[in-house]
């Protein structure tokens, strides 16, 4: 459209293409076009996401009523802590991850005006990696949870269970290499140092906080594998053969915590990249975001301790100086928040925007890491922490809130944003609205449903449970928040399926930025 009632944000980097329909399958698997290792990317974190979803309903169909009903009486609670172990693992290391890095990996290059991704036989090598991690996770089955705490890890009885192990290691590679990729893109941004857009700081502090974070996982992924197996006479977890279960945990937790910002910063990232776009005028403040990247990246290993600090290893002055550093790292989200509500208020959001469903997704993912973030204030005082909320469901509607509310929607608005420009085509908006819908509804009944599973002390890791009064409702609560997910998961992937072929075609810009006139006020004259 032309003419005074359009007001364009940011220029687009690139027109829409038919990448999709002209990309053969060997091409898209093993080509080293940036764009093919993206897309092949998040069509595979997509996989990971009906995957992982799929073993969530099958375990909340279990935990739906009291009583035994899905999983059997015989082995119903070693079933049910698979499920959860592959659920955790492949929601975060095969779905959210994977699939917010393989967002940037399209993005960068074009932010950047470098028209290419630097190092892409290491996005290719990340990418591969992942795949062999997620399909020995598969075969191997393991029932040792996502932190894989030693001893139990290996000693579950399972003879497959060092390919869980294995797995670790591979994961912890392949993020190495993502990092590094990230990074080396970062950097490469010849435009000034004040100039420099948000998207490169993200990139490049969450590419160094890669590689030094993944260095203990991948040691954990060893030393597991090595007990598990007894390569050796010594041992650095197994407490029979002279290892140390805390040295474990301080292992772990060194990379656990930085692991809740590796997909948490690209989000972020997308959020600096389009919000202009559809707002059609630049963010309200460019060095908190700077300032806040930064702090982020510092802040997110030494706070580590605190997953931990109802045991013994955690007492005193250290515990108070954890605390501390937890409470501080509230500073740079706020920083990021504040950032993008003021953003939203210098000026009428365009009537565009208010109809983009990748604008929709934004807005309530910022809303979400707005709910989770106001739950983590309790998480971070040692005494609700230590005495009642540590192993309650308080903790997962803190996280789902974080991980799913904010970075899961954050990566599907990246994902329809990007969608014109990789199919030529718009997507369904009626399709698109009902998936939108269903998901901020599930979602906001399943993580309050946690809550107050957590606030009435429902334990963790349990398959059955006694009808004591408020816990049947509030995980039946849970149980259809995670159906309706479901239900827009399904109605997304026909979405994106069904108009890849028989779509709209997009247009030359398809976010261009457009203003309706007043009330009253007659609409402005197409320009010649």
């Amino acid at each position: 459209m032309a003419g005074d009632n359009v007001v364009r944000g940011n220029p687009a980097h690139w027109k829409p293409e038919n990448l999709v329909g002209k990309v053969s399958f060997m091409e898209l698997m093993f080509s080293n076009d940036y764009r093919h290792i993206a897309l092949k990317g998040m069509f595979t974190s997509l996989i990971m996401l009906a995957l992982g979803g799929f073993f969530a309903l099958v375990f909340r169909s279990e935990l739906a009523f009291p009583g035994v009903q899905v999983l059997g009486e015989s082995n119903g609670a070693r079933v049910y802590m698979t499920l959860m172990t592959l659920h955790g693992m492949v929601m975060v290391f095969g779905f959210l991850i994977p699939f917010v890095v393989s967002v940037n990996y399209y993005m960068l290059p074009r932010v950047l005006g470098n028209d290419r991704l630097l190092w892409t036989g290491a996005a290719q090598a990340s990418y591969w990696v992942l795949i062999v991690a997620a399909v020995l996770l598969v075969i191997g089955r393991p029932d040792f949870t996502w932190t894989a705490y030693a001893p139990m890890s290996f000693r579950t009885g399972n003879p497959l269970i060092w390919m869980g192990h294995l797995a670790i290691i591979l994961v912890a590679i392949s993020e190495f290499l993502a990092g590094a990729v990230l990074f080396r893109n970062a950097i490469s941004w010849k435009g000034g140092f004040a100039k420099t857009p948000l998207m490169a700081w993200a990139a490049g502090t969450i590419g160094l906080l890669f590689m030094i974070s993944v260095i203990p996982l991948g040691f954990a992924g060893f030393g597991l594998l090595a007990d598990g197996l007894q390569w050796t006479q010594t041992a650095f977890f197994d407490p029979s053969r002279g290892g140390s279960v805390q040295f474990f945990l301080y292992v772990f937790w060194t990379y656990g915590h930085p692991a809740v910002y590796l997909p948490f910063v690209p989000a972020i990232a997308v959020i600096y990249t389009i919000m202009p776009r559809f707002l059609g005028h630049p963010m309200w403040s460019y060095w908190s975001g700077v300032v806040a990247f930064i702090l982020l990246a510092l802040g997110a290993m030494p706070i580590g301790p605190h997953h931990f600090q109802p045991v013994y290893t955690v007492s005193g002055d250290y515990q108070r100086f954890v605390q501390i550093l937890t409470m501080l790292v509230f500073i740079p989200s706020v920083l990021h928040v504040f950032n993008w509500i003021s953003t939203l208020f210098m000026a009428p959001i365009p009537d565009s925007a208010r109809r983009a469903i990748p604008f929709k997704f934004m807005i309530f993912s910022i809303a979400f890491i707005v709910y989770g973030g106001a739950t983590a204030f309790l998480n971070a005082q040692i005494a609700p922490d230590s005495d009642f909320i540590h192993n309650s469901y308080w903790i997962p509607a803190h996280f789902h809130a974080m991980f799913f509310g904010f970075t899961g929607q954050m990566a599907i608005a990246g994902f329809y944003y990007l969608y014109p420009y990789f199919t030529g085509r718009m997507f369904n908006q009626r399709l698109a609205n009902w998936h939108f819908w269903l998901w901020q509804v599930g979602l906001f009944t399943k993580v309050t449903g946690m809550g107050v599973a957590g606030y009435l002390y429902f334990p963790r890791w349990v398959y059955d449970y006694l009808p004591i009064s408020g816990w049947p409702a509030a995980q039946m609560a849970i149980t259809i928040g995670g159906f309706l997910i479901g239900l827009g998961f399904i109605a997304f992937i026909v979405n994106i399926a069904w108009s890849a072929r028989y779509g709209t075609e997009a247009p030359e810009d398809p976010w261009a930025v457009e203003t309706e006139p007043a009330p009253g006020e007659a609409a402005a004259q197409p320009a010649e």
